[in-house]
């Protein structure tokens, strides 16, 4: 694949992307695709490895070293066809997924990996700015109805596949939006939204019937959706936040971060929000070192923060993992963000003792440092000291789906972690307890990636398509 001798040829070269001093002015994207030569070059680096582990690294299984090989030819269409053969929305993961197919690459072993992630979002680019992306209608109709409840990634995936396959698919919404975290939880800067608006229009001519302001659960009851559909598919998110039960939580100012990030999305779409939360002007207190709180660094130096801070309870990782030891699995190593990089003090091995206020706002963090011995949480001693803090962002990650509402009254079955209960193998794959009920992505699985949800989306559609018809032409 690629060039023979490509990989000793050829370094990897990154993105290109906006000076962080200009960027935080914005909103928009600030990473570009890479060129056409480039692309071409990074294919190259694609080696005839034998055993393609980029391929199994990847959740949905992408052909990865056909469309290197394609793109390294120059033979774009047939790159982005076979891009579209496991993964439906290649905009969405190009943009945001970490990409744990380059942890994988063989080349990672002694090297740097191929930029896969860099060549996927070229590939798809061009597919759109070349107008070889179009709907895919059915060529007959089924006459069976599903309903797809939940429209990230795994509903936007699963209610595709479905259409395609001839039912008569509604994606159903909580939000005035389609689009769940893609739309409401990762940043613009991060990814805009126009993509999740181009595949909304050529999902509508494939036959999707797109229902927002639909609180499954809530205005809308479970007894009516079964009522109306032949099959029903939860493919909601985990949105219950870990919290942090310490004195002071109740202060102003001490806020989830899923009630910050979604008001500036849609302050971005053209949105009023009334009592917006703002970092401006304030000190930032981040806690929680993942995806989420890196979101939230960027998030609050584009409004204006005058300072922030990002504490994560475990200890620092290695800069640099033992790649002989932990490839071609995902490593534990320093990650530091585009967001960290604009500006943000980090610090491991931090707890949160107790939040400190005046006239109930909160001003104040009292913090502690711990130690790691033996799987125990240690608070070392001595270590305790106050930092200021005008806005506190929890970001510690999800406890699993909201049990009120929808899961209720599907009253389906759940699992040890409260996820709805589902297995994703044998003859009744995403199948729940409740008949005619199925589940997928972060509702089954937990917080997981974008990557993961459009995977579980695509297996959910066949196993729902295999109930209705008896059989299934849809990939798995």
């Amino acid at each position: 694949m690629g060039k023979i001798t490509g990989f000793m040829e050829y370094q990897r070269l990154s993105e290109a992307a906006e000076d962080r001093r200009e960027r935080v002015k914005h909103y928009r994207e600030f990473v570009l695709h890479l060129s056409d030569r480039e692309a071409s070059v990074q294919g190259a680096r694609c080696m005839d490895c034998g055993i393609p582990f980029c391929m199994t690294g990847c959740p949905v299984n992408n052909i990865i070293p056909d469309w290197n090989d394609l793109v390294y030819k120059q033979d774009w269409q047939q790159a982005l066809d076979v891009l579209h053969s496991t993964n439906n929305f290649p905009e969405f993961t190009g943009r945001v997924c970490p990409a744990p197919c380059e942890a994988a690459c063989t080349l990672n072993i002694n090297n740097d990996p191929v930029g896969i992630k860099s060549i996927e979002h070229a590939i798809i680019d061009k597919g759109w700015e070349q107008g070889w992306v179009v709907p895919q209608p059915p060529k007959r109709k089924t006459g069976k109805k599903v309903a797809v409840i939940g429209s990230g990634p795994a509903g936007l995936a699963c209610a595709q596949q479905l259409a395609r396959a001839g039912h008569a698919v509604a994606l159903i919404e909580k939000n005035d939006r389609i689009g769940g975290l893609l739309r409401y939880g990762i940043p613009d800067f991060k990814m805009e939204k126009r993509p999740i608006d181009q595949r909304m229009e050529q999902m509508r001519v494939e036959g999707v019937e797109f229902r927002t302001n639909q609180h499954v659960g809530q205005n809308v009851s479970a007894k009516d959706i079964l009522a109306e559909f032949d099959a029903v598919a939860l493919t909601g998110g985990a949105e219950h936040p870990r919290d942090l039960p310490v004195p002071g939580r109740n202060l102003e100012g001490v806020h989830f971060a899923m009630q910050f990030l979604p008001q500036q999305n849609k302050v971005v779409a053209g949105d009023k929000v009334s009592n917006q939360i703002l970092a401006t002007g304030k000190h930032v207190v981040v806690i929680g070192g993942g995806d989420t709180g890196s979101d939230c660094v960027g998030t609050s130096n584009r409004q204006g923060a005058a300072s922030v801070t990002q504490f994560e309870l475990l200890p620092q990782p290695p800069e640099q993992e033992n790649k002989p030891l932990v490839w071609p699995y995902w490593p534990i190593k320093k990650r530091t963000s585009s967001s960290h990089e604009e500006g943000c003090e980090r610090d491991w091995a931090v707890a949160t003792k107790e939040f400190i206020g005046e006239n109930g706002k909160v001003k104040k963090i009292k913090i502690v440092r711990v130690e790691w011995k033996e799987g125990k949480m240690i608070e070392v001693p001595g270590s305790e000291t106050e930092i200021q803090a005008d806005l506190v962002l929890l970001a510690m990650g999800f406890l699993g789906p909201v049990q009120t509402g929808l899961i209720e009254q599907f009253a389906v079955e759940k699992d040890a972690r409260s996820n709805v209960k589902a297995d994703t193998e044998g003859a009744k794959a995403y199948y729940t307890s409740v008949p005619r009920v199925f589940a997928a992505g972060d509702m089954r699985r937990g917080q997981s990636l974008v990557v993961w949800a459009i995977r579980e989306g695509r297996q959910c559609a066949r196993s729902v398509d295999e109930f209705l018809m008896g059989r299934s032409d849809l990939p798995r």
